[in-house]
């Protein structure tokens, strides 16, 4: 095989091939619906996918659902029936559009959405507590939480070996035996400690992927759009974390990241402008708000949703196999209290990011719908003007709701925002 024919290969497979596993899982979580089979109701921080592997259960990951509806332009359908149905126009979008999902039968635009038997859910975001218990109320069905000890102070994490850390790792670990006990319970099938090494070994495998995947895009030019390009490498992440498939994906996603960073193929054929984003993308108009960063020669090299949806990811944790329990407690605490960090003490993260990616600029993107990720993004904009010398952009829109995203507002603060930008760089020249 050429040069040539080697790009041509390579180059995309990923999207490409992220694409097709996705549309495979609704196809499964379909046939799911169908046969009115069991299913398991999770979250993309902290989805125990490993331990749920090991009892044949199809996760659904609402959150996925949801977005999903805003990405092909019908989430206004469901968020305006759950409101007709009562629900406030201030709370989640995502919890909104996934009542109208659930009260629809589960209709939903990639396929039908199975009922759920079980939801397990860590502490990670308020509201998924809250969402959990509409199901419970609807279904009458069983809801398993587990509490993550979070971070106290900025700067204040433990690690494994003190006091501390260890103590709380011994909680979270009870507190997965209890939920082994229960899946045993509802499913029938006794709890199998060499299928959940399986699973680690492959969710081993996807972490080491990601985390390399994120540390080639320092490359000039980037080769992933992390808006774009990153919510696909997330969804495989979440949706076939523990599985074979998920482990090929990464093995072969890194290979096309290297492939790109070798010979220089860059996600913009003009890369003018490296930025960090911080929150969650604008769904409802996902490609176009792309569009006014990417049409200045805007690259989005990293971002702190590839950080705390990642379900901890992107630091290439590894857990370890000889004591498979202990290690998964142990990667749940840090991995989900990562992800908390993530929305509460991002300063110095950011500040190593722009250091590590060479960004010009941070994009700040709060969102009516999500309190949880927005609340203090103002204040932390401050603190990193405080301590770093860096553009900065603070817009508001929303993850689900049209009725809140101006594109010609979104546009003028953009384009101001790179005409500073520009200014900045001329202005280091003449220096």
């Amino acid at each position: 095989m050429n040069e040539t024919e080697t790009a041509q290969t390579i180059v995309g497979r990923g999207n490409q091939e992220g694409a097709r596993l996705f549309r495979e899982w609704f196809d499964g979580l379909n046939a799911t619906a169908v046969s009115n089979g069991p299913a398991a109701y999770v979250f993309v921080m902290g989805s125990m996918a490993e331990i749920l592997r090991c009892f044949d259960l199809p996760m659904v990951f609402p959150e996925i659902n949801s977005l999903q509806t805003a990405v092909r332009r019908v989430a206004h359908d469901y968020l305006n029936e759950a409101e007709d149905y009562g629900y406030s126009p201030d709370i989640c979008g995502y919890v909104k559009a996934d009542v109208a999902v659930q009260r629809r039968g589960g209709e939903h635009p990639m396929g039908r959405i199975p009922k759920p038997t079980i939801a397990v859910l860590t502490n990670a975001c308020n509201t998924y507590i809250k969402w959990a218990e509409i199901w419970e109320r609807m279904y009458g069905i069983p809801v398993f939480t587990l509490d993550i000890p979070g971070t106290r102070r900025a700067g204040g994490q433990t690690w494994p070996g003190e006091a501390a850390f260890e103590a709380d790792r011994r909680y979270v670990q009870a507190q997965i035996k209890e939920l082994i006990t229960q899946l045993e319970t509802l499913t029938g099938i006794p709890f199998d400690i060499d299928r959940l090494r399986e699973a680690m070994q492959y969710a081993n495998d996807m972490n080491q992927g990601w985390q390399r995947v994120l540390e080639l895009n320092q490359s000039r030019p980037s080769i992933f759009n992390a808006l774009t390009d990153g919510t696909i490498y997330l969804g495989v992440s979440n949706g076939f974390r523990g599985t074979a498939d998920g482990s090929r994906y990464f093995r072969d996603l890194v290979e096309e990241m290297e492939y790109k960073a070798r010979h220089g193929i860059g996600t913009l054929t003009d890369e003018q402008y490296r930025l960090l984003f911080v929150g969650v993308p604008c769904y409802p108009i996902f490609r176009r708000f792309n569009e006014l960063f990417t049409e200045w020669g805007g690259a989005f090299v990293n971002s702190t949703y590839l950080w705390f949806a990642s379900g901890g990811a992107n630091h290439g944790f590894a857990y370890d196999l000889t004591r498979p329990l202990e290690s998964l407690a142990e990667g749940t605490l840090i991995s989900v209290r990562d992800a908390m960090d993530s929305m509460f003490y991002q300063d110095q993260v950011l500040m190593d990011m722009a250091d590590d990616f060479a960004a010009d600029g941070v994009v700040y993107h709060p969102i009516k719908s999500c309190r949880t990720v927005s609340t203090g993004l103002a204040d932390n904009r401050r603190a990193l003007m405080a301590m770093r010398d860096i553009a900065s952009l603070f817009i508001e829109s929303d993850m689900m709701d049209r009725r809140v995203v101006s594109e010609a507002q979104l546009k003028n603060r953009i384009d101001a925002f790179f005409e500073g930008l520009a200014s900045r760089r001329a202005q280091q020249v003449m220096v």
